[in-house]
């Protein structure tokens, strides 16, 4: 298969103006200018952009796709009866048959990081999807792709007698999860280095972070306040965490301090109202502001808070926010799979990199611009 006659953006390597990528089985193959066509290129299977744009697919970097459908009875997005459940897999909650997943598919977006919500302090474990199949294992990427943790307002008060009611409760809880998972780490390492130790009881929720604790799975943390992004930042730090902020609304505030630390953020939903007090300061300048310090920007939908169709024309608002334009789309292409730990996978044009492309009629800010052709892992899927 063969796209050709495009501007290709390869978000690794530049953009070529007019150029084509030669897909081979489920990766990408070769990409190039037209000139590095040969001539005898068999053109029996071939998607002509007619001057279009071709880039990599769509990744939202953070939602809830597959968790939360079109009625109150379809929410699988917070186990409320428990303040912390590590070991939940969003893996056992997506429904792959809710219809947002081919408008997802429509719009470009090939790929979601899809988890649980954040009414608890430790919530559980997200998983990486592609956005076409019938069968959530058969479109896993990864799985678990992070530990979710909520700081803030969503987690306070919610668990009545045995929850959190403050920021310090909150930030308590997690510690002391954390600390019990480190000590249960200790054992188990002894156990398995020492034939005579005793095996430790099993634990399920220690069990599910001790790959957090030692750094092999992420720790995405919810946070809008900048006092909050601090908190989550400080934990990570004393735990030795691999951690990401998602929401980082007030991350502007303190993009130095985010960039020095060299923790990446994943913005949005900034298309939403302030509906809460944590969203009193929000901007749609946040996600240009935090890049320019330095900090590796992601940007996401939050689906269902903005529809997930609505990512391409999140990236172009933050593009008319300040935003550069190869930044904006970096942060739905290649940053979003860096801060999901596949960027080795996808997110951009290369040679090898899993075959998940969007062939756009125009440039894909222009609000008139639609996906003429969809790819994903080389079979067209729109």
């Amino acid at each position: 298969m063969l796209i050709v006659n495009g501007t290709i953006h390869t978000m690794e390597t530049g953009t070529i103006p007019n150029g084509f990528v030669r897909i081979k089985g489920s990766r990408i193959a070769q990409v190039g200018p037209m000139s590095d066509l040969p001539d005898d290129t068999d053109l029996d299977s071939l998607v002509d952009a007619q001057g279009g744009h071709v880039l990599p697919g769509f990744i939202d970097a953070h939602c809830h796709l597959g968790l939360y459908g079109t009625a109150p009875q379809e929410d699988d997005l917070n186990e409320l009866p428990a303040p912390s459940t590590p070991p939940l897999r969003a893996l056992d909650g997506v429904d792959p048959r809710h219809r947002y997943f081919e408008e997802a598919r429509r719009a470009g977006v090939t790929c979601v990081h899809t988890g649980p919500g954040s009414a608890n302090p430790i919530a559980g474990q997200s998983v990486l999807l592609k956005t076409v199949g019938t069968v959530v294992d058969q479109m896993t990427v990864r799985s678990p792709a992070a530990m979710k943790f909520a700081l803030g307002e969503n987690p306070k008060g919610i668990h009545k007698s045995h929850g959190p009611a403050t920021r310090m409760a909150t930030a308590a809880a997690i510690r002391d999860k954390l600390t019990q998972a480190l000590n249960y780490e200790v054992k188990c390492a002894r156990a398995q280095a020492d034939d005579q130790a005793d095996d430790p009881e099993f634990d399920a929720q220690l069990d599910a972070l001790r790959p957090v604790v030692t750094g092999r799975l992420p720790a995405h943390f919810h946070a809008h306040r900048a006092d909050d992004i601090a908190t989550a930042v400080r934990l990570s730090r004393e735990f030795g965490l691999d951690c990401a902020i998602v929401h980082g609304t007030e991350g502007y505030l303190i993009a130095g301090f985010l960039a020095k630390e060299g923790v990446p953020v994943i913005t949005g939903p900034f298309l939403t109202d302030r509906s809460k007090p944590e969203l009193q300061n929000l901007t749609m300048e946040n996600t240009a502001i935090l890049a320019r310090a330095g900090v590796q920007v992601a940007i996401c939908t939050d689906h269902p808070e903005t529809p997930i169709a609505l990512l391409p024309f999140c990236a172009a608002m933050a593009a008319r926010a300040g935003m550069d334009e190869e930044e904006a789309l970096a942060a739905i292409t290649i940053n979003a799979a860096c801060v999901c730990g596949v960027g080795d996978r996808l997110g951009s044009l290369a040679p090898g990199k899993d075959a998940d492309i969007v062939v756009m009629d125009g440039h894909p800010f222009h609000w008139r611009t639609r996906a003429a052709h969809v790819f994903i892992d080389g079979q067209e899927v729109i």
